[in-house]
């Protein structure tokens, strides 16, 4: 296919969007958990839901559509509650890889916030321990085939991200006490030691156990929760060599993606769908909007810091955006942002890496090139969990495993 033309969208791209190597660097542990196994542990530990079928919890939790990103974050409520032992997290873990190998992804980066699995049974690096054993299984039996091992296949890597919160209430064990301890502090305060909480035990157990804690996140609704209330807990990460990456602009303006970049030092920016509405620059002292949007984009652009995509997870949580062809991701492509597409949440949005892709090639006019930077991207910028000499062996593995498979088809760069 030539450089340049449009490709053609059509359902019987579908086999060959699977086959190719893909990451997902941007998907959270909880969003994924199969919804047999959550009925099956809620079952076993007498925890209540609204239905104990698939169709059930489709129709009452997992919905096709939410009213905002607030309605959306609830349902985390539900998996959460079956998260609370060390074998439930590593068999959701392991799961999650498994569902991911099925469908070519080589690469995931794997968070969520482990404060809201600290409990009388486990504690931080518990539960970073059986997760990693969980999406450490999964590796392992996937880099035994043969085909792997043999050099036809790239293999499959991981990497563990923690998620701090830019606000809670009494959500677990741990966050309830925590509230309590401190009663005497004002809430950014107390969300602000949380996370630098998290980011000590990140560190820690990072270096103690040696898993492959790759990154320190901030997630959570951004309206009245800036990222600055967050500085010491990511200055911390800066200077203990975690990379950083920020929920920001997934419901708030490109003020919550500066403050990203600038306060928490950014690699990579998760979501950034609002980054080019200058009607949400909700800065008095700043006067001409569009040229700060502009600048913000070009500063990003220049920088390659990435974007996480997440074109369904947007569509379910902005109740503005009607369509995806409206996605901001337009934009991004036309300012050669470094952009890649990630799930979000596998469960929650009922999607897949494949069918992520398959909606930008519907609903965007992307061309063999654009498409396969996209991809190359997700490798090139991941937080992969070794020296950067191995990581571009293994980029360059994926990369001419993707273009074997593509070659003599309409997706050939």
């Amino acid at each position: 296919m030539s450089e340049g033309t449009r490709i053609k969208f059509s359902p019987a791209l579908k086999p060959l969007i699977e086959k190719i190597p893909k990451t997902d660097i941007h998907v959270h542990l909880d969003g994924c958990v199969r919804l047999t196994t959550l009925i099956e542990i809620a079952q076993a530990e007498k925890i209540m839901l609204p239905s104990y079928t698939v169709d059930g919890l489709n129709e009452l939790v997992f919905k096709d559509n939410y009213e905002n990103l607030e309605e959306y974050l609830k349902t985390f409520g539900y998996s959460c509650a079956v998260m609370q032992k060390p074998e439930y997290l590593e068999r959701i873990a392991y799961e999650m890889a498994q569902d991911n190998q099925s469908e070519g992804v080589r690469y995931m980066e794997v968070r969520f916030a482990p404060q809201l699995h600290i409990n009388e049974s486990m504690d931080m690096k518990t539960v970073l321990k059986h997760v990693n054993l969980g999406l450490e299984r999964a590796q392992k039996e996937h880099n035994d085939q043969d085909a792997v091992k043999q050099g036809q296949e790239p293999p499959f890597f991981y990497g563990i991200i923690t998620s701090a919160l830019r606000s809670f209430g009494p959500y677990s064990d741990y966050y309830t006490k925590f509230i309590d301890v401190h009663s005497y502090s004002d809430r950014k305060t107390l969300f602000g030691l949380c996370s630098l909480e998290l980011a000590h035990g990140a560190v820690r157990v990072r270096d103690d156990l040696g898993i492959p804690i790759v990154a320190f996140d901030l997630a959570g609704a951004e309206a009245g929760n800036p990222a600055k209330d967050h500085w010491q807990a990511f200055q911390f990460a800066h200077k203990n060599f975690l990379a950083k990456t920020v929920h920001a602009g997934e419901a708030y303006g490109p003020s919550s993606i500066f403050q990203a970049i600038t306060d928490l030092h950014a690699d990579r920016i998760g979501h950034g769908f609002y980054l080019f509405d200058s009607t949400k620059v909700d800065d008095p002292d700043i006067t001409d909007k569009e040229k700060y949007v502009e600048e913000l984009a070009e500063y990003i652009a220049e920088r390659r810091v990435t974007i996480e995509v997440c074109l369904t997870s947007n569509l379910q949580t902005n109740p503005g955006l009607v369509t995806l062809k409206d996605h901001s991701f337009k934009e991004m492509m036309a300012h050669e942002l470094s952009t890649t597409i990630c799930t979000d949440n596998r469960t929650v949005s009922k999607t897949t890496m494949s069918k992520e892709i398959m909606l930008a090639l519907e609903n965007f006019e992307l061309d063999a090139r654009q498409l396969k930077n996209m991809i190359v991207y997700g490798f090139k910028r991941a937080f992969f969990p070794d020296n950067y000499s191995r990581k571009r062996l293994y980029v360059r593995q994926c990369i001419d495993y993707y273009e074997q498979i593509v070659r003599g088809t309409e997706l050939e760069a």
